[in-house]
């Protein structure tokens, strides 16, 4: 299996951030940076778009805030 860009894969992870929040009813960037300790909307756009890296304890603080584990956030990885 060919290796995916950081590109790719942030920008999967992106998309995974958006359609969780968009499941939950968590209408906003905003709202879910406060729901995950306090992150700013830029970092929460940035992220949903896969313009930057983000750190496990930030990923993990949006997916607590989203109400899922991460292994329930990275299931959808395994089946591409």
């Amino acid at each position: 299996m060919p290796k995916q860009s950081s590109k790719d894969i942030k920008s999967l992870i992106g998309e995974r951030v958006r359609e969780l929040r968009e499941a939950r009813g968590i209408a906003s960037q905003e709202k879910l940076g406060e729901l995950a300790s306090d992150l700013h909307r830029t970092f929460i756009g940035r992220v949903e778009r896969g313009e930057t890296n983000i750190s496990i304890e930030n990923l993990e603080a949006i997916t607590k805030a989203l109400g899922v584990s991460l292994a329930e956030f990275f299931k959808p990885f395994n089946q591409k």
